[in-house]
């Protein structure tokens, strides 16, 4: 079975049109046909002129179908001075599906194109002004299971992976190629790049172990892609090709640019040309002269191509192949050679009978200018890159065809981000809680919406050729809507037994410093303030039993021969049979009992009187936490000595003695500490805080001390 295959390679100068016909494995060329612009419609592989590019397409179609019939579609290639590049991978498990076919690899190749052409959007999420489309793709390594393989078809294993190198250009190039296509009668059946075409029909996959690089040396533009450890590892373009030779020849000789056009192409196969300049006089130029003539621009061009090969490969290739009808530049291949450092022979054009796939037959053209054009057809076909158009929000948008695309590539595609179309959250309030400031959000706001085709849609929903979407952003969120009740949540009652009654207490809640309850609504900037019974004394209070916050008598001593008054005396209270004061904190299961029957201890006196028993100095004694004590006073009754358990009796004549503070010394530790001397050996040593002490060094709050034998 064979199939037909219509290409253009559409360059600054010319558009060259071709026909093949694949045939098994090789390619045969049935038909070409090449027609220059009738004006410089295109600049750098870029095109200015979308009309005149356009008649100059249809010619070309036009002649061939006289010999051909229809021409519908056509495989194109794109050159730009924007060319971005993207290495990426991905990876599929395959343990529970059939063995791998070609469609699969496929699927998984051009997913790991997309994930590439995510990432470039994402790096220019800030750079509004410039979009991109893929344009082409080689593949890097296959991988099964993490071992690199040759071919995944018909593989088995766990997981298989492909890594590639994809290529982006502006969509302002691929959009006005597009619609010179669509001006002349043309749909664009796939899309592929000038060196990808080239590099894919002269540099099969097993020269690629080489370090090589191939330049296609255009009108406008020289394309450069290279090749390294089996794969193609980076392409790149220098904005400056033939027309800068061709502007150098017109400027020198004094012609207009087709003449110095045509002076160009005569150089390239006879040793001298006559031409007639504007002035109309006629000369002959020989090769040397032309050459002497223009030998600055020469060299501006080796100089261009070598600093982009460097720049790619950080150094020079083992070799390199021109092509493209620039590369008839004379001298071009031995200066080349030259500025890279390379033998003479290491530099060499390559024409199109070099092709591997591609049948010798008597319509071959011979030499580099057809070598992209029959690439584009070829490449077209091996590593077709298709497109679709969708529209977006009443927008065109164009994108790459995975055959499971759905909304959100065609989001992506539209330049459209997606988190900034969600509506914004409702503002929030801040509320004081007990003196607390609590941020309360309001509600979120709702995800955009989407139609596709007239008809609600999810953003994973498939989408296909010619689909319409609209997106719309989501509606804001409100201020939040929130009670009392919302906000503190459950309210815990406290439940406390008094002399075994039990007492449950409610907790009252103010609002602006009005009593409000759960229900009550909250706005921005309220106070709400949550009282509960938090003490002894509010307990006595809440249960009506403020008479015990007097005591039942009045309770006199002597002191020093002073009469003392004791009330309110917190001994007279329990908290979970522990001794409690008014001011003790209460919580939820508490037991209090108030008892009038026993009697203060010294320690109340000390407390009525405001004084300290003792004096306390907290140490590190061996790593072993200490506290040293003196007594502060001395309390005697009867002349006998007191400590502050003892209880007190109404009437009590006592004498409180204050005893003067003197400092902790080191040796006041063996009050304390337990150090057995007889056991010791060999001399001690004493630390204070890491420094060597004595024992009558004064101590501080917190000292560490360390007592070691040696």
């Amino acid at each position: 079975m064979t199939e037909k295959i219509f290409s253009l390679d559409i360059g600054t100068r010319t558009v060259i049109g071709l026909i093949l016909e694949k045939k098994e494995a090789n390619y045969q060329l049935l038909d070409f046909y090449v027609e220059e612009h009738q004006e410089r419609a295109m600049l750098d592989g870029q095109i200015h002129d979308v009309v005149a590019v356009a008649e100059t397409i249809e010619k070309v179609k036009l002649h061939l179908e006289n010999s051909h019939g229809p021409l519908k579609s056509v495989c194109v290639a794109a050159a730009g001075r924007a060319l971005k590049t993207k290495r990426t991978d991905v990876s599929k498990e395959i343990d529970q599906q059939p063995l791998m076919s070609k469609e699969d690899i496929l699927f998984l190749e051009l997913s790991a194109v997309q994930k590439a052409q995510y990432a470039l959007a994402n790096e220019a999420i800030e750079d509004t002004g410039t979009e991109y489309y893929c344009v082409g793709y080689s593949v890097i390594r296959y991988q099964l299971d993490e071992q690199t393989i040759g071919s995944l078809i018909d593989q088995q294993g766990k997981t298989a992976s492909v890594e590639i190198i994809a290529t982006f250009l502006p969509k302002v190039v691929v959009e006005s190629l597009i619609s010179s296509l669509t001006r002349a009668g043309l749909e664009m059946q796939a899309l592929t790049l000038e060196p990808i075409a080239a590099i894919d029909v002269l540099i099969p996959a097993s020269m690629r172990k080489l370090n090589v690089a191939l330049v296609d040396i255009g009108a406008g533009t020289s394309d450069i892609a290279l090749t390294d450890d089996g794969t193609v590892a980076a392409y790149g373009m220098v904005p400056q090709a033939g027309d800068e030779i061709t502007e150098a020849l017109s400027e020198h000789f004094l012609l207009d640019f087709p003449q110095a056009e045509q002076m160009k192409r005569e150089l390239s196969e006879q040793q001298e040309v006559t031409i007639t300049d504007i002035l109309g006089f006629e000369q002959t130029i020989t090769y040397e002269e032309a050459v002497t003539a223009i030998s600055e621009e020469i060299d501006a061009l080796a100089e261009a191509i070598q600093a982009e090969i460097l720049t790619l490969n950080n150094c020079a290739p083992k070799a390199v192949m021109l092509v493209g009808g620039g590369s008839l530049t004379p001298e071009i291949t031995s200066r080349l050679a030259s500025k890279l450092k390379l033998p003479a022979n290491r530099v060499a054009i390559r024409g199109s009978e070099a092709i591997p796939a591609l049948a010798k037959t008597d319509r071959l053209p011979s030499g580099p200018a057809f070598v992209t054009p029959i690439g584009i057809a070829i490449a077209a076909k091996q590593n077709p890159v298709h497109y679709i158009s969708v529209t977006v929000n009443e927008r065109a948008v164009r994108l790459f065809d995975m055959k499971q695309l759905t909304a959100a590539d065609c989001l992506l595609a539209a330049g459209i981000n997606v988190d900034k179309l969600y509506g914004l959250p409702g503002m929030a309030a801040i509320v004081s809680v007990n003196g607390k400031e609590v941020t309360i959000p309001g509600s979120y706001g709702t995800p955009p919406s989407l139609w596709l085709n007239d008809g609600s849609a999810q953003i994973d929903d498939p989408i296909k050729h010619g689909d319409k979407l609209v997106v719309e952003k989501g509606t804001d969120g409100a201020p939040p809507d929130i009670t009392v009740g919302e906000l503190l949540g459950e309210i815990p009652r406290t439940c406390i037994s008094l002399n075994g009654t039990e007492i449950e207490m409610e907790t009252k809640i103010l609002v602006n410093d009005i009593e409000a309850g759960l229900d009550t609504k909250l706005a921005d900037r309220d106070t709400v303030r949550v009282e509960t019974v938090k003490t002894v004394r509010d307990l006595l209070v809440y249960a009506g039993r403020e008479e015990w916050l007097e005591g039942t008598e009045d309770f006199a001593v002597f002191v020093n021969g002073n009469q003392l008054l004791l009330d309110n005396i917190p001994a007279y209270l329990l908290k979970n049979n522990q001794q409690a004061k008014l001011e003790d904190k209460i919580k939820n299961g508490d037991s209090i009992t108030y008892t009038s029957s026993q009697n203060p201890t010294v320690k109340h006196i000390m407390d009525k009187m405001q004084l300290k028993m003792k004096y306390y100095l907290p140490i590190t004694f061996n790593q072993e936490r200490l506290v040293l004590e003196k007594p502060a006073v001395k309390v005697t009754r009867n002349s006998r000595e007191l400590t502050e358990e003892d209880t007190i009796n109404p009437g009590d004549h006592l004498s409180i003695e204050k005893i003067p503070h003197s400092p902790f010394i080191f040796q006041d530790i063996f009050r304390f500490a337990t150090v057995n001397l007889a056991e010791a050996t060999g001399n001690f040593h004493i630390y204070k805080n890491g420094e060597p002490a004595a024992f009558f060094d004064e101590l501080a709050p917190h000292d560490e001390l360390i007592l070691y034998f040696q």
